[in-house]
């Protein structure tokens, strides 16, 4: 269950072959492909839900706006997704991301995109279906050039996703959740708890940035960093209805499949220009519709080696201005806050290292978690997956 009442289930003696510590999406996304395949798994969390990175995002299966062999693992983790979601029963909606364009810059880009993907990958709209899709009246797309939908990428709900999917793990025969079981220590063929060993075959870390707090020369060697971000709970304008996540200029910022085009360099000034300081938070301004209607908005990205508590109210009034204004609306109700986390690294996207014989590491050092995770676990488990230097 995923209330603060999960059971608390002790360690014995019998042995699994996989033991996986942390129970996020790529924890899990592992578990499931464990079992998938066959194999009994054991998932240690200290906490008594999943709590971290996996819930506090935008449910942004963004697998169209990776690049090269991301874009092929991203592609490879949504089969993955859609069978996990049908076997423990989440919501996971085959919806695309719709990115926004508001100038013809911003339009060549996605252009671009389009040219090299072909038409199927990339969706070409015009101002008036882009206004339609974000739910504006007729006729108010005064200020859009057009857009494009992405049609591979999928939503989930961050609430549920990874909650349900540890359930499912916790009901199969050969799978156990340990919840607020802390890890003290990992060896081959153990993993040392407060609550006792858990053994083995195999041990798979996936604890993302808290990495440093079980492997610190690891976590240093690879420049492990925590990355906090700003999000926010909205009720919807009355219009927009789209399940399909929203993405604008600042998003083709961040990502590899848009910053690769030839106009890339040309939005990054013109952006400059006239969202200064959105670029200075490292806005990602986009944003998604949960299935109970309302809307999750953000974010923004501050990086540090320890999180601060304390989020400036300027970050927030510059995000969600900016979603209001795609939205064409002129304010949001916001009904939450929070504060996101995730590991990010400037050697590169991802963590895989060896750390002994049968102890694997795994964490995402980038915001794609959700979108790779059940790929990373299917090449975990083929033998495909190669350890980063």
């Amino acid at each position: 269950m995923s209330s603060s009442t999960a059971p608390v289930t002790s360690p014995s003696t019998a042995r699994s072959d996989v033991v996986i510590v942390g129970a996020g999406i790529i924890g899990l996304a592992h578990a499931f492909e464990a079992l998938s395949r066959g194999l009994s798994v054991t998932v240690v969390d200290r906490d008594r839900r999943p709590v971290g990175a996996s819930v506090r995002n935008f449910g942004h299966c963004c697998i169209s706006a990776q690049d090269g062999d991301l874009l092929a693992l991203a592609q490879r983790s949504r089969p993955g997704w859609l069978r996990a979601a049908a076997a423990a029963g989440f919501w996971a909606a085959e919806a695309g991301t719709l990115v926004v364009a508001r100038s013809a810059t911003e339009a060549a880009v996605l252009e671009e995109l389009h040219a090299e993907r072909g038409g199927d990958a990339v969706r070409l709209r015009s101002a008036a279906q882009t206004a339609e899709a974000l739910g504006r009246a007729a006729g108010a797309d005064g200020d859009l050039v057009g857009g494009a939908l992405l049609p591979a990428d999928l939503r989930v709900d961050p609430r549920e996703a990874a909650p349900g999917l540890a359930r499912w793990v916790a009901e199969q025969p050969r799978g156990r959740v340990l919840w607020g079981t802390a890890v003290t220590g990992v060896e081959p063929g153990a993993v040392h708890t407060t609550r006792g060993p858990v053994h083995g075959d195999r041990i798979l870390v996936c604890v993302g940035h808290d990495l440093d707090y079980l492997f610190p020369d690891v976590a240093e060697d690879h420049g492990i960093q925590r990355c906090r971000l700003s999000m926010a709970r909205a009720e919807a304008p009355a219009g927009f209805r789209t399940d399909s996540a929203v993405l604008t200029a600042t998003s083709m910022l961040r990502y590899d499949a848009f910053t690769t085009r030839p106009s890339a360099a040309r939005l990054r000034e013109e952006a400059l220009g006239h969202s200064a300081e959105l670029l200075e938070i490292g806005a990602n301004v986009m944003f998604t519709r949960r299935p109970d209607g309302t809307v999750l908005l953000g974010d923004s990205h501050h990086y540090d080696a320890t999180t601060p508590p304390f989020i400036d109210e300027r970050t927030y009034e510059l995000l969600i201005d900016a979603v209001a204004r795609v939205l064409g609306v002129p304010r949001l109700r916001i009904l939450e806050r929070w504060q996101g986390v995730y590991a990010s690294s400037p050697r590169g996207p991802l963590l895989v290292r060896d750390l002994a014989p049968g102890v694997r590491a795994v964490s995402v050092t980038s915001g794609i978690g959700m979108t790779l995770s059940f790929g990373l676990a299917a090449a975990g488990f083929d033998g495909t997956l190669a350890a980063t230097a």
